[in-house]
């Protein structure tokens, strides 16, 4: 099952910040890869590059380059769950994707009141946002994993 990425963040002390679309946010620590992969000492000197780590396409994987990438099922299961005020909240796209819906349903809910603006969901500029309770309050579990 794959989880895939939104966002990723370089921290100090080459710790990485992962953000995944079911609305969940692990932080992954790369020092250990340091030991068991020795591509990953190329850092050592580098320190400035470990910053320039971006989203695979696809959100499957992060890479920095050619040579150094980590899978998104890496990040998951390696990386620690931490707390944050984004915690449970997706974009509509994320939430059709993983519950197999089209995103004018999502839209209808919202106007027929099935989906609370405000409470389940909030609209910021063009983007919505819908909390993961309200998905699986009214349609159940997520179909597949993004």
């Amino acid at each position: 099952m794959f989880h895939k990425i939104k966002n990723v963040a370089a921290l100090p002390e080459y710790r990485l910040c992962v953000q995944f679309c079911e609305g969940v946010t692990k932080i992954y620590d790369v020092k250990p890869l340091f030991e068991k992969l020795s591509v990953f000492t190329y850092f050592k000197d580098r320190e400035e590059e470990f910053y320039g780590v971006i989203v695979d396409t696809g959100g499957y994987g992060i890479v920095w380059n050619d040579d150094l990438d980590l899978s998104c099922d890496e990040l998951w299961e390696k990386g620690v769950r931490v707390e944050t005020p984004f915690d449970g909240l997706m974009s509509f796209a994320d939430a059709t994707e993983l519950w197999g819906l089209n995103e004018s349903t999502l839209r209808k809910a919202v106007s027929y009141g099935k989906l609370v603006n405000g409470v389940d969901v909030c609209k910021f500029g063009k983007q919505w946002v819908v909390s993961v309770k309200a998905m699986k309050r009214e349609y159940g579990d997520a179909k597949s994993s993004a």
